[in-house]
């Protein structure tokens, strides 16, 4: 349950946890801080909240970076405040959340893991109050957090946080930082593949001296232009399967990644 805190800034926190090696953030301001994603069911946001306030005592408001539970089910505790996210997110996170919880209660206890699924069972989703669909800035005084769509990528309405004045961006699923630089659970039917590298480049305009992974340990800009890289690739292999001039056995030979990752790749819509 416990997670480390890394400060990749003045007042600028990572937090990781070994369960889904995820990773979430706390952007530090004057009057007010700011919680980048809250975990996956109401004991784990409840050990986040716990672990903020060990930083801060500031107000907080949160922001997600995308609807998936790991990323956004742990709200809970963190109520009543300011709830953030792209709009689409919001009407993901409304859509018929007991079957979502049932599905990853039952994923759990296949797992072995009874008190996660316990927890899920018990834990109410809160739906964001303050959308957005392309750029919104949040005054924590004293500093400034850039909530940023950078197009159609791991979802169609993934969120990065970008602080300016310390060069970091918070990635979300955007990025993943897993052993080949994505996983196969990177892609899905929710994927724009095409669009993807698109985005990596909206972050690296931002010229990051720090991106903060939704999965893995922090990276910096050159992590994004080798899988930006390799994402173009990938599309160029799935367009060459698609068309019928190589198969999946020989675009699987030819990717830098591993066999589930480049076939979950192809699979995209």
């Amino acid at each position: 349950m416990t997670g480390r805190w890394i400060e990749v800034a003045e007042g600028v926190h990572a937090r990781r946890y070994e369960e889904l090696d995820l990773t979430v953030g706390l952007v530090v301001g004057a009057e007010r801080c700011l919680v980048v994603d809250t975990r996956g069911d109401l004991e784990q946001g409840a050990e986040l909240a716990a672990a903020v306030r060990e930083l801060t005592p500031l107000p907080w408001a949160v922001v997600y970076t995308h609807a998936h539970f790991d990323h956004a089910w742990g709200t809970e505790a963190f109520l009543p405040c300011e709830v953030w996210a792209h709009e689409r997110c919001a009407a993901e996170v409304r859509a018929d959340p007991d079957a979502r919880r049932a599905t990853w209660e039952a994923h759990y206890r296949k797992e072995g893991k009874p008190e996660i699924a316990d927890a899920i069972s018990r834990t109410t989703i809160a739906v964001p109050d303050h959308t957005f669909t392309g750029r919104v800035e949040l005054d924590l005084g004293g500093r400034t957090a850039v909530l940023l769509h950078p197009g159609r990528a791991h979802t169609d309405h993934d969120v990065v946080v970008h602080v300016p004045d310390a060069a970091v961006v918070f990635g979300g699923d955007v990025v993943e930082h897993a052993e080949a630089g994505f996983s196969e659970f990177s892609f899905s039917s929710e994927t724009d593949l095409t669009a993807w590298p698109a985005a990596f480049d909206v972050i690296l305009a931002l010229e990051p001296r720090v991106v903060v992974p939704g999965h893995g340990d922090p990276v910096d800009a050159e992590f994004l232009r080798y899988h930006r890289d390799g994402l173009h690739e990938l599309i160029t292999l799935k367009a060459g399967v698609g068309r019928g001039e190589t198969t999946e056995v020989a675009a699987v030979a030819a990717s830098r990644y591993p066999s589930d990752v480049t076939l979950a790749a192809l699979a995209t819509p």
